[in-house]
């Protein structure tokens, strides 16, 4: 455990009133997979060891090593805490190497949560930052104290609360919930607190150069820093997954991951006492994050379990498109996210939690390099904004130290049968497009409001039946406008005895003409789900038998975490003609039928209905 971080005076920067247990510290949640629940474990070090000391650098390692003795008392795992300082470095790196031994001794088990945190003084620590829009003076931890009714009211569930008579009375009638700092993957790289009180003002920072080791890919959200004043690093979380990102360990399964390095980097304003001085603290912050990006992978740790730049790989190629309903020509796949990741289906790589993933973006012309990849076999993933589905590349990519494996063009056919009648909302895998409504004005977080990332609002899914308070969603297409009439989440409706019951919404559309020789296909793309399930009908919202149903799906709890996405989910139903007609409106209809609470839910990505193939176009074209 960290129990003290001496810096600019300052005797301790973590909160001494915790527990020594309780101030920097690992932890995790874990199932035996035997029905029992135990509680969430501190992993201590039973063995001390200076690995490397020079005049540059110390290296230590505190260390446990588990033994069939401690079978459902410890989760199975030999764990090797690592830190290091060098010198002349602001701060310090830590990382943890976490194995499961390949015998029939070592049981199986399933890793909920891993993580990382570090609590700060609360005397101190008052502004956190997590990007350049989200950064801001925080309440305190006492302000969350549900013991004191006069303190702060509970709201839907324990994270989210609404401060009635906080310490700071700037405060008063705001909502605080961690939920809604979270970040993706791909942006959770630096985050942290400022004390603005201490002299000179002061920035603690964990910045993360590499997140090869995070699982769910680049879009996979995870939580940053809190009330507290908390700083996390999250390895291992279910948050906006559910289950599919909590890898299960299989008896006897040969396990081994190394989580991290991340930097502990603390930075000040020499002589500056002004809160605008304090606040280029987390432009430093950002600075240091280039810094160690450009470093990446680090030369400095000990452990063979951290492969240096010249033992990993680079592979490069370019990614285009081939849809002929859209161009005759292959079209770029500008901004396109490619990865490796280990070897599974078709876009795998999301609910995958036991390897490691590295991913970039694309440049305008769908050119991409991905370098210092660790050696092993991976399939190459990709999905692009602006088409459905994802792409993989069928052939195993095998990594090892010094390779450059040119890919050459890859071609990615997305799911297309015939041309588009009409389509709802952008496929980016998000649901910011759709209409995001205004906050009920008693539960406001003031950062928020006119803010890109509205959607991050405590309780919007309530406002839907007030704004549908009788009869569920309309939409017309050539009509409605998807940024204005489209609810950016099919939510259940409460009713007048507090119960809830599931939506249907209609699409309407008119068809000049009905092709009787071919079939429909209506693409439909969730950006989340939770708890709930898509029934499509079309034109008798009363058949026993859907045209499709999902069945239940997911437990990514999106909504109530302020996520305006969570895991994606393709689905293509076929519509057959006879039950369409021309000249008048045809209505498609979206049933999320579940009921039982009020955050079951659909998230929608996007819609489109496609007519049967035309003459010259075809789903293949090799």
């Amino acid at each position: 455990m960290v129990t003290g971080i001496r810096y600019k005076g300052i005797d301790n920067l973590l909160e001494v009133k915790n527990d020594e247990t309780k101030r920097g510290y690992m932890m995790v949640v874990w199932d035996p997979l035997d029905g029992s629940k135990p509680p969430p474990q501190w992993i201590f070090g039973t063995k001390f060891e200076v690995i490397k000391e020079t005049e540059e650098q110390v290296e230590v390692s505190f260390s446990r090593t588990w033994d069939p003795s401690l079978k459902g008392k410890l989760v199975p795992l030999n764990v090797d805490k690592r830190f290091i300082v060098l010198r002349g470095s602001s701060g310090f790196y830590w990382y943890a190497i976490c194995e499961h031994l390949g015998s029939p001794e070592w049981p199986a088990f399933g890793l909920n949560v891993a993580m990382n945190a570090f609590v700060l003084t609360k005397e101190k620590f008052h502004y956190m930052a997590v990007a350049d829009n989200r950064r801001r003076f925080m309440p305190l931890p006492d302000d969350r104290d549900v013991q004191d009714p006069k303190r702060c009211q509970p709201l839907a569930y324990p994270e989210a609360v609404l401060l009635v008579n906080p310490i700071e009375p700037e405060f008063k009638g705001q909502v605080d919930d961690k939920y809604q700092y979270s970040c993706d993957n791909k942006d959770l790289r630096v985050h942290g607190w400022i004390s603005m009180e201490s002299s000179p003002p002061v920035g603690f920072w964990q910045i993360t150069p590499s997140d090869e080791f995070r699982t769910g890919g680049p879009l996979k959200q995870n939580l940053s820093s809190h009330v507290g004043p908390t700083c996390l690093s999250v390895f291992i979380s279910p948050h906006y997954a559910g289950e599919d990102l909590e890898p299960k360990i299989g008896q006897g399964e040969a396990w081994k991951k190394v989580f991290g390095p991340v930097f502990v980097h603390l930075n000040s304003v020499e002589g500056g006492k002004s809160g605008d001085e304090a606040l280029t603290l987390w432009e430093g912050a950002k600075r240091q994050l280039m810094a160690e990006v450009q470093s990446w992978p680090y030369t400095f740790p000990a452990s063979e379990d951290l492969p240096s730049s010249d033992q990993r790989g680079n592979v490069s190629g370019r990614l285009v498109v081939r849809d002929r309903y859209i161009s005759k020509d292959y079209i770029s796949a500008n901004g396109a996210y490619v990865g490796l990741a280990p070897p599974g289906d078709v876009g795998s790589w999301q609910r995958e939690c036991k390897g490691y993933q590295f991913w970039m973006r694309t440049d305008e012309h769908g050119y991409f390099s991905i370098n210092h990849i660790r050696t092993g076999d991976y399939n190459l993933y990709a999905w692009v904004p602006g088409f459905i589905g994802d792409y993989r590349k069928d052939s195993v990519v095998t990594i090892t130290p010094g390779c450059h494996i040119p890919l050459g063009n890859l071609v990615y056919e997305p799911p297309r049968d015939g041309p588009t009648l009409w389509e709802i909302g952008i496929p980016d895998r998000s649901a910011a497009e759709f209409y995001v409504p205004d906050p009920d004005p008693k539960y406001i977080n003031p950062l928020f409001v006119n803010h890109p990332d509205r959607f991050r609002q405590y309780g919007l899914w309530e406002r839907y039946a007030e704004l549908y308070p009788n009869e569920d969603l309309v939409y017309t297409v050539g009509v409605s406008d998807y940024r204005k009439d489209w609810f950016f989440a099919q939510v259940t409706r409460r009713k007048n005895d507090n119960t809830y019951e599931g939506t249907t919404w209609q699409i309407k559309f008119k068809l000049d003409m009905v092709d009787q020789t071919g079939t429909y296909k209506l693409r439909v793309a969730l950006a989340a789900a939770n708890l709930g399930e898509l029934q499509v009908r079309v034109n008798d919202p009363n058949t026993k038998r859907p045209l499709f149903s999902s069945g239940l799906i997911g437990r990514d709890n999106a909504v109530a975490r302020h996520g305006i996405h969570g895991l994606y989910w393709l689905f293509n139903v076929e519509i057959p003609n006879a039950v369409l007609v021309k000249g008048e409106y045809n209505t498609i209809y979206l049933t999320q039928p579940r009921g039982q609470s009020s955050l079951q839910n659909l998230m929608y990505d996007y819609i489109r209905l496609e007519g049967p193939p035309t003459k010259g176009h075809h789903t293949s074209y090799l």
